[in-house]
Order: C-alpha cells, then structure tokens, then sequence
C-alpha cells in the first residue's frame, strides 16, 4: 500500500492536516523549532521525550518532503544541517498555539506559563504574530518563491 501523503488527501481538511503533520513526534519537532529554538538534529534527540533516531529522521524527512521545514548545511559545521520552518511550516503557529491553549484548559498536567498563556487569550493575533515575527525563516532555495 502506498504511503499517504498530502498527494492523496482527497479534499478533506482534516485528512490533508493529518498526513502533512503525521503524528504527534512531527507536533514535537515543531514545538522545538518554535518554542526552543532547536535547530540541529541533535537539539531534536536531546529534547527529552526519547524520540529514536530513526523516528526522528523519518519525520524530518517527511516535513521537509512537505514543504513544512527546510534544512541547509550549517555554515560554521559542514557536517551538521540546520533545520527551520519555512513559510508554510510558520502558518501552522497558530494552530500549535490553539492546541497549547486548549491542552491548557483541559489537562492538569499541562504546564504553560501563566504570562504566556494570558497573553495569548487577551490577544491571539497579536501574540501569534510576535511569535512568528520571532522565528527565523528558512532561506528560499534558488527557483522558489520567498
């Protein structure tokens, strides 16, 4: 069977939503390249959920296949690639931030700082714009559009 991508989603929001973001280790490397400037592949294995390598690549791979995250080598380590949103990983903060808000609500064991969380209830927009003002843009790659 064919693996599902956002290829075959047929229509269906949630569908498309689903495949492009996978599963919930894609949600935590995109917690991490937003709220924890992780940029390395080594940022993602140390962030203490204990993703296996072969995981974590897999979902990198998949990211980027997507259109979500860029990698480019890293200037000051050849060997090392740093990983950023690229536009359309960016759309997807305020989604992240209404999960925040809702796991904040609903679980107990949620843990949000409290000036966090009332900032972004008193004004959502302004909020997520400062937080995707804050990121650092993946560079475009020469033939596609900034």
């Amino acid at each position: 069977m064919a693996r599902q991508t956002s290829e075959n989603w047929f229509g269906c929001p949630f569908r498309f939503g689903a495949n492009v973001l996978g599963d919930g280790w894609s949600l935590l490397i995109l917690r991490d390249l937003i709220f924890r400037e992780a940029r390395h592949y080594g940022d993602f294995v140390a962030a203490g959920e204990g993703i296996s390598t072969n995981i974590l690549a897999d979902r990198l791979q998949r990211l980027e296949a997507e259109g979500v995250i860029s990698k480019q080598q890293d200037p000051d380590r050849a060997v090392r690639v740093i990983y950023r949103l690229t536009e359309k990983g960016r759309g997807l903060v305020p989604i992240l931030m209404a999960i925040i808000d809702w796991s904040e609500q609903w679980d107990d064991r949620t843990e949000v700082p409290a000036a966090f969380i009332k900032a972004y209830r008193e004004d959502r927009s302004g909020f997520v714009a400062s937080v995707v003002d804050g990121l650092e843009l993946a560079e475009a790659k020469p033939g596609e559009g900034a």
